[in-house]
């Protein structure tokens, strides 16, 4: 297993026109985040428990991760680029969601 997909320290934001896909709250490329949105810490997330543990293809958008549910289903760990974000995002099962990897 890698190490951990992020530190307790780092903060969150909820990409927005999404129920479940989280960025780096300090996240320095386009940032499609809810402006007025919490911001939530890797513990909330679960993301200091888990470590990318499959490479799958890349998607082009956030919106994309969350079609994956109809027809490839993610597994804890699963690990994918968004293109169109330049960072990859790994799946935390226990939240449903997929999470900014990355210190």
């Amino acid at each position: 297993m890698g190490e951990a997909i992020a530190s307790a320290q780092v903060q969150y934001k909820k990409v927005a026109g999404t129920s479940a896909v989280f960025l780096k709250a300090n996240h320095k490329g386009p940032s499609p985040v809810e402006r007025d949105g919490l911001s939530w810490s890797a513990d909330e997330l679960n993301a200091n428990e888990l470590s990318a543990k499959l490479f799958k293809p890349a998607v082009n958008s956030v919106l994309a991760l969350e079609g994956l549910e109809e027809y490839d289903p993610p597994t804890d760990g699963d690990c994918r680029t968004v293109l169109s974000v330049g960072s990859s995002f790994v799946y935390v099962a226990k939240k449903k969601a997929w999470v900014e990897q990355g210190m």
